[in-house]
């Protein structure tokens, strides 16, 4: 894309310093004028006041206008990664070149996406006459989607700061702003070096018996007798245990509620990008474990068609699911489970587990029980609601009320004690439920996938 050409305001504008300067001179005339008594006296005091200032700054004008053309031999290279993660500081930094004969002094200041905060801006930099500058701010996007840098704004002050010219110089450019994979990282560094722990992955004893044969190896103190293979150990004279894996080639389906309820926000985030940063995060670890991975959105966006992403586990499929999840965002209807499960059944015909990430309320109850019923005629079910953290903290048993909050108090125990009842009766169902806060969810995921695996339920 080509960007506009350069925006110069070639008239001064006037500063802060020169309004100081025209309070100051009129309180003086005042003054003036009231000690010398006479009229003829207060108008020459007036006139001469005024006509002083008005020369100074006639004059600070047209040396600020005459060096405004200047400001246009500046070039601004900016370097910014292509993608920014969600709630993570990057950097960007911005090479400033005067092309011009002589020394220059000016302010500027990146007009980064409005869905980003910055610091440390504006800057003040002096630039030799065909020298450079180096200049580095850190940038935290917000929001997820394609962003706009909208240009650089370069100011250069009068000799007497009393004016000041600008320029917005045509270095507009787009990023993308993903879900937050930094989790993703880490857990591919730590899984190399088998510690997992250290970001709450919790490793379990096997049980069950959906295990698959993966090989033969020497006995190993605290195998099970179970395992030992007696033919191989007959033919080789020593212990051989079998070792087995997973059960691999599973399906994951990841049923994601797009509705307003996912709007609410208890931190930077919002649930639906802690949700989205969750999503990211068990796919990788599904992946690794051998299964396959797929999304379907549901109460999205009414003139946009629902996203769906059948179940692989191809090298793509990481690139896949990023792509399909930056431009996401909230829409402002109710979920309908009950299509969301109908629409699951048209597209999936091998059994799956099916994780439904929502944002519950009581009055689901009636359509929520239908949809779960139709997914558990074929499916294993996953429901992970998240809580808000403020019905948490209101409910915390160690907090102490004042009696302005009793009333806060009651409304969120009511709230909270009519969720837990609907997520009891999904539970009595058969249906997994994880109730977590939004930044739990991750590792909390994780964590009931992996227990799955291991224990022979997928």
């Amino acid at each position: 894309m080509q960007s506009p050409p350069d925006q110069v305001s070639w008239l001064p504008v006037p500063t802060t310093r020169l309004l100081v300067a025209v309070g100051a001179v009129l309180m003086l005339s005042i003054v003036a004028s009231v000690a010398v008594m006479t009229v003829a006296a207060a108008w020459q005091v007036w006139g001469v006041s005024v006509g002083l200032l008005l020369a100074i700054a006639i004059a600070d004008a047209l040396v600020v206008s005459q060096r405004a053309r200047a400001l246009g031999t500046l070039k601004v290279t900016r370097r910014v990664p292509h993608t920014l993660p969600v709630g993570v500081v990057s950097e960007v930094a911005l090479r400033v070149a005067n092309h011009s004969g002589y020394t220059t002094t000016v302010w500027l200041y990146d007009l980064h996406p409005v869905q980003c905060t910055a610091a440390q801006m504006p800057f003040k930099v002096t630039i030799p006459p065909g020298g450079f500058a180096q200049l580095r701010y850190p940038l935290t996007a917000n929001e997820r989607g394609n962003l706009q840098f909208a240009g650089t704004a370069v100011a250069r002050h009068s000799p007497l700061g009393l004016w000041q010219s600008r320029i917005v110089l045509a270095t507009a450019e787009s990023v993308r702003a993903f879900p937050n994979y930094a989790a993703v990282t880490r857990y591919a560094l730590l899984a190399v070096d088998h510690r997992l722990s250290q970001i709450g992955v919790l490793k379990r004893r096997r049980r069950g018996s959906g295990m698959d044969f993966h090989q033969l190896r020497d006995y190993r103190d605290g195998d099970s007798p179970r395992s030992i293979d007696w033919k191989a150990t007959s033919r080789r004279v020593r212990l051989i245990s079998r070792e087995y894996q997973d059960e691999r080639d599973q399906q994951v389906l990841f049923l994601l509620d797009c509705s307003r309820r996912m709007n609410a926000k208890d931190d930077t985030l919002s649930h639906f990008d802690h949700t989205l940063n969750a999503i990211l995060l068990m796919t990788f670890v599904a992946i690794r474990q051998g299964d396959s991975a797929g999304l379907m959105t549901f109460g999205g966006h009414s003139d946009v068609a629902e996203c769906f992403l059948a179940p692989k586990k191809s090298a793509e499929t990481m690139s896949r699911f990023l792509n399909a999840l930056y431009p996401l965002q909230p829409s402002l209807r109710t979920p309908d489970y009950y299509q969301a499960a109908l629409d699951v059944g048209r597209r999936l015909n091998k059994r799956a587990l099916i994780v439904v990430i929502s944002n519950l309320r009581d009055e689901d109850e009636d359509g929520l029980d239908a949809a779960l019923a139709q997914l558990k005629r074929r499916h294993l079910v996953v429901f992970a609601n998240l809580k808000e953290k403020s019905i948490e903290v209101q409910l915390r048993p160690d907090r102490t009320l004042r009696e302005a909050e009793l009333i806060d108090h009651a409304a969120a125990l009511a709230y909270a004690i009519k969720r837990d009842a609907v997520l009891a009766r999904m539970r009595a169902r058969g249906v997994r439920v994880l109730d977590v806060v939004p930044d739990q969810l991750p590792m909390a995921l994780v964590n009931r996938y992996l227990d799955m695996k291991q224990s022979g339920v997928i």
